[in-house]
């Protein structure tokens, strides 16, 4: 690392902490040329290969970007869309290590979006999976409904259900 002041590449280290959730270091250093200190930030890389071959650093914002278009219009706040792009990263670097294919990265945010508004799972599982028609949606709705109420077996119609709620709000009909 060179000194911002003088361009030495000479520099010790004096306070070193994480940050970030651990996912990055701080470190505070000292030219040992011209006494002159400054910060560094050290992260672990989250290399993407995409369908093409092409590897780039992962990008939280383009999580929240692409799960935001799904979310458009559904009052889910900013806050979430950063909370879940944050917990994606984390279950991707848990599941993966230092490099993830693209279409892992999807898989990894169909879950926590269903749990987030089924609405925007469902917006997003159809460009992600490529639906082409209706049929793709109900085939989605009824393995939704069949989760639902495998989690929830003693009352299968439970009013608070969110696939149940999302579906009425919308006009779709799930019997």
């Amino acid at each position: 690392m060179l000194c911002p002041a003088c361009r030495s590449d000479v520099s010790r280290v004096v306070d070193s902490r994480t940050v970030e959730s651990g996912s990055a270091i701080r470190r505070r250093r000292e030219c040992t040329n011209c006494k002159n200190r400054f910060t560094t930030v050290e992260r672990s890389v989250l290399l993407v290969t995409k369908r093409n071959g092409v590897t780039e650093e992962f990008r939280r914002d383009k999580v929240i970007r692409g799960v935001g278009r799904a979310c458009q219009g559904l009052g889910v706040s900013e806050d979430d869309l950063k909370v879940l792009a944050h917990d994606v990263e984390q279950s991707i670097r848990a599941r993966h290590g230092s490099q993830v294919a693209a279409d892992d990265i999807g898989l990894a945010i169909l879950e926590p979006l269903r749990k987030l508004n089924v609405v925007a799972y469902l917006r997003f599982a159809s460009v992600y999976k490529s639906f082409k028609s209706t049929e793709d949606f109900e085939r989605e709705i009824a393995m939704l409904r069949k989760a639902s109420d495998s989690a929830d077996s003693t009352d299968p119609v439970d009013p608070s259900d969110p696939v149940r709620r999302a579906s009425e709000e919308h006009g779709v009909n799930l019997t």
